[in-house]
């Protein structure tokens, strides 16, 4: 499956729950990505510190950050699913981010340098040149 396809299947998950989807200007979404998680649990680690966060200051970030959400009515854990399937949707917006850079880079090296094949004839062209 594609990363696409995956974004697709946590769109539909917060579509089904009724959660919203974080939209790129969303400050949750830019402390994720300016934690640089390295591992799956630094992002589970971070996800329950935000939802903590979040209720402890009566805000639900699956809405605008201006809604207010009862303390009483909200625990943690409830926002986990959503606050989850927003981080994946964000970790992947900067995989396939880095993917498309990476892309045009090769695309471009491929212009100006040529392929594998033509790289490798060079090589062995020089090589037998420089040897008696």
């Amino acid at each position: 499956a594609s990363l696409e396809e995956l974004k697709l299947d946590y769109e539909d998950f917060l579509r089904q729950r009724g959660a919203a989807q974080w939209q790129r200007e969303h400050p949750l979404r830019q402390e994720l990505i300016d934690r640089r998680c390295q591992t799956a649990d630094e992002v589970a680690a971070w996800v329950v510190e935000a939802a903590k966060r979040s209720v402890g200051r009566g805000q639900s970030s699956e809405m605008s950050t201006s809604s207010t959400v009862s303390t009483k009515s909200t625990k943690p854990s409830d926002l986990y699913p959503g606050f989850s399937a927003n981080a994946v949707l964000t970790l992947l917006a900067v995989a396939c981010a880095l993917l498309d850079r990476q892309v045009t880079r090769l695309a471009a090296d491929f212009a100006t340098a040529g392929g594998f094949t033509e790289r490798l004839y060079r090589v062995r062209t020089n090589n037998r040149r420089t040897q008696p």
